[in-house]
């Protein structure tokens, strides 16, 4: 489906509130709510828009401390690749997971309490796991963007 310069800035405007009222995008894009409401559904029929979701400050839920762990697997057949990423995605630590091209072969975003929990998840949980050939975990310092 192509998307115009409308449904450009519907997203935009969703993307930063997803809950403002129909009226109130209309307004912000420059139409009546009728065919703001059908460009929205249309947009959510066509799965442009996935879902909406609430944003969680992390140290208001006790993780604040977050890091990226890069991984390396040393097992790659098809059965043992999807156990790994079935069992390394039910961890709640767990809040990105991404299979990369070339290496290293994940690249995971953890958020846990404080270092005491990152190191139990790493030596109890990760590096537990019979693939797992290479772990390097990198500290965040700072997010300066982030889509969540």
């Amino acid at each position: 489906m192509m998307i115009d310069g409308t449904d450009h800035d519907i997203l935009f405007h969703l993307r930063q509130d997803g809950r403002l009222t129909n009226v109130e995008l209309a307004k912000r894009v420059g139409l009546t709510p009728a065919p703001c409401l059908r460009r929205v559904k249309r947009l959510e029929d066509d799965g442009i828009i996935a879902g909406y979701r609430a944003r969680i400050d992390p140290a208001a839920v006790g993780r604040r401390f977050e890091v990226m762990v890069s991984l390396e697997i040393s097992i790659n057949d098809l059965q043992t690749v999807e156990e790994l990423e079935s069992t390394i995605s039910e961890y709640d630590e767990v809040v990105e997971f991404h299979r990369l091209f070339g290496r290293p072969d994940y690249l995971i975003r953890v958020a846990v309490e404080d270092q005491s929990a990152f190191e139990e998840f790493l030596t109890g949980k990760l590096m537990a796991l019979r693939a797992v050939a290479r772990v390097d975990s990198h500290l965040i310092m700072r997010k300066v963007k982030s889509d969540d």
